[in-house]
């Protein structure tokens, strides 16, 4: 992720002052600031909902595996591999 210099503050009212605490108390613990904190918890927040919007989907995709039959990876792969590497001549020695 790309980080620039550009910095933007936004004003938190916290409702719940042991939330509050608990925050500024793990800034205090993990040597950073409340609003790193608060910046990682939305980024990360972000993130699982991007996740949760590719769900739907996987599971598509899993039913159509499971409806049209299909393979496992490692076969998929195993066969991919044998199809790239140099063949081999009698002995050893690699065939051209």
């Amino acid at each position: 992720m790309e980080v620039c210099d550009m910095k933007r503050k936004v004003t938190l009212v916290f409702h719940d002052e042991d939330l509050y605490t608990q925050l500024k108390i793990e800034a205090i613990r993990r040597r950073t600031t409340a609003s790193n904190i608060v910046a990682d918890a939305v980024r990360e927040w972000l993130e699982s909902r991007e996740d949760a919007e590719l769900l739907p989907v996987i599971d598509s995709a899993r039913t159509e595996w499971k409806e049209k039959g299909g393979r496992p990876w490692s076969e998929a792969e195993h066969e991919l591999e044998e199809s790239i590497s140099p063949r081999k001549g009698p002995a050893g020695t690699k065939r051209v």
